[in-house]
């Protein structure tokens, strides 16, 4: 009597891929935050570190200025919003402009994390 020969292998990996592709439909596509007609982006820093309970990020400005007042925006990974410059903090003292190499603390609306990139908004 000779045994059949099932390939259970071969059928999980077609449902598995069948269930991914499904889900992979319901979930909503990324959203990405635009920037107004005739505007530009200017590279000014990255963020090195988020203090979670305040809300705040501390921003290495590796390329350019930053004063309080000034449109940007942060992306990174899964970061992508822009906002106005509430305060900026130097030593935990409150300043107006930030020079390129500066650690500066900076208020933020949302989560940011490490590496995520700080653009100034130029209209």
């Amino acid at each position: 009597m000779k045994k059949k020969k099932v390939n259970k292998i071969a059928k999980k990996p077609v449902k598995k891929a069948k269930k991914k592709a499904a889900m992979a439909k319901k979930q909503p596509a990324k959203k990405s935050t635009s920037i107004p007609r005739g505007a530009s982006l200017e590279e000014v820093g990255v963020v090195t570190h988020y203090f979670p309970k305040v809300d705040a990020a501390v921003v290495k400005l590796t390329k350019g200025a930053l004063s309080v007042g000034e449109q940007i925006m942060i992306k990174g990974h899964t970061s992508d919003f822009k906002e106005k410059v509430g305060s900026i903090q130097l030593d935990h003292a409150p300043i107006q402009n930030a020079e390129q190499g500066m650690e500066i603390g900076l208020k933020v609306k949302s989560k940011v994390r490490e590496h995520d990139v700080v653009y100034k908004l130029l209209t």
